[in-house]
Order: C-alpha cells, then structure tokens, then sequence
C-alpha cells in the first residue's frame, strides 16, 4: 500500500486524514502545531507524525496559498511521488510547478467543503461526502496521474467530479467563492447589524454565513486571483448601480424589471450537486 501524507492538519487536511483512514489508507500527518498533530492521533485521523516528506508516495498540501507554493517549490519529495494541493487558486501555482522539471507528479485539486469553523476540530471523516471537487488539468497532466488522484476521491466519497483547466477553475470560483465571500464580508458593516437579534431569518443567515473569513489565508487567495475578482468585483457594482438608480429615481418599473431579470437567471442555475 503506497504511503500518504498530509500537510496541514486544519479542517480541510484533517478531514482527509480522517476520511482516507477511513477508507483504509495509512496516513501520516504534518502539522505547523503540535497540538493539532497529537488531536489528529488520538482522533485516529493519522497513523504517524510525519517526518519526512521524501518518505512518501503520496503527498496532499492543506496549507495556505504562499506556503503551498513555497512547498510546491522548495519542498523535497520521492521520485514520482504524486504531490496534490486542495488551494483555492490554481493558475499561478500550475505555472510554477511547470517553470522547471520537477522530480515529482502534480495534479491540483480543490474540494467544495468546509464549514464556519475551522481547525482540526471541525474535522470529519463525512466532510467530503457528497461535496463537489475540481481537478485542474494542464497539458503536462498525465491520465494515469488523474486516475490515482480520483481513487483517493472515491475513497474519501466526494460526490461530483469536475475536470477543466486551471484557467477555467480560477475564473468561476472568483464569481462562485471568492466574491461571495467578500460579499458577505462588505454585508455585515451595515450599522443595522448592531441590535438585529430577532430581525433576522433565513436571508440574514445565508448572507452572513461566510463572512468570518481567516484575513491572512483569504488575502493570499484574493491577491493570488486578482485580476479575475476584480472582473466579477465591478460586474456586481455595475449590477448594484441598476437598482439604487432606480431606487433614486423613483422608477418601479426598471427596479422591477432589475428584479425579474436576476429571478430568471437564478432559475437556470442547478442546485447543489445536480
């Protein structure tokens, strides 16, 4: 059985720990805290604390954008290891692995997972289950390395596999993670959010839902896809400005063709896993 490691050991890499153990796969962790390496040991996430990284066949990256990079780049790794990253930024970091031969295998992944909370004990082995996943592929993308890779997707019960180019994945999760995340983020500086307890019902939720974002990580995704957020940034002003112009106005009329325009839309989009 070929040896795997999982670098970062937050939700997202703790719950391939947990999900791939489940399965049945020996997994070592590494983790920036020792505290959560030793919660993923006695959780059963992880056989071993990982070592060495050049010990391993398999090699998934659950870290930030800039340390995924620097491991991409820096880090030592088997010869023909299959080294993955679940990063919510794909281009730049295709680009780099591709700069120069590599001793070892690359496909990029991003899981649609998560939740509000974070850290290895937000972690479970059902995270996945069901979730959407996006493999990039470049034109150095080996067949035989996807196959692998979707083993472990299998494994872990994803749900819907996505293939497409890393340029295709970096401009629909700009619209379809990244600016709703901003959005909720400009959403809950309202001064009506002070003493709203008891206004609110399921639209408050949902758009507040993602709001609390980790600063640190979501600025490095955000830098790392900027020009394509700044696309779908100024497209939602563009979009906004029809409706307080109408407002301004006083125009029922355009307000309520604004409205039936975006009803339309959101009825040809499929929900969930469809």
């Amino acid at each position: 059985m070929k040896k795997i490691a999982v670098v970062g050991l937050g939700i997202i890499g703790g719950s391939i720990c947990a999900a791939l153990t489940k399965a049945g796969y020996e997994v070592d962790g590494f983790g920036r805290s020792s505290a959560s390496v030793e919660y993923a040991l006695k959780a059963g996430y992880i056989r071993n604390k990982g070592k060495c990284l050049a010990d391993y066949d398999v090699v998934f990256l659950a870290v930030p954008p800039n340390a995924t990079m620097d491991y991409l780049d820096n880090g030592s790794y088997k010869d023909g290891a299959l080294v993955t990253d679940i990063c919510g930024i794909k281009k730049s970091l295709e680009e780099l692995v591709y700069a120069k031969p590599r001793n070892y295998r690359y496909v990029g992944l991003h899981p649609m997972a998560g939740k509000e909370t974070s850290g290895i004990s937000s972690a479970s082995s059902e995270l996945f289950k069901g979730a959407n996943v996006i493999i990039t592929q470049a034109a150095q993308t080996k067949a035989e390395d996807v196959a692998e890779i979707k083993e472990y997707l299998f494994a872990m019960r994803f749900g819907k596999i996505v293939e497409c180019s890393a340029e295709t994945h970096d401009k629909k999760i700009a619209l379809t993670s990244q600016l709703a995340h901003i959005v909720s983020n400009a959403y809950v500086k309202s001064n009506e959010v002070k003493g709203c307890d008891g206004f609110t019902g399921g639209s408050f939720q949902d758009m507040t839902r993602i709001a609390g974002v980790d600063e640190k990580m979501w600025t490095q995704l955000y830098m790392g896809n900027r020009e394509r957020i700044l696309a779908e940034l100024n497209g939602l002003i563009e979009h906004l400005s029809v409706y307080r112009n109408a407002l301004e106005t006083n125009n029922a009329e355009a307000l309520s063709e604004a409205l039936k325009e975006g009803r339309l839309i959101r009825e040809t989009i499929k929900r969930g896993n469809d």
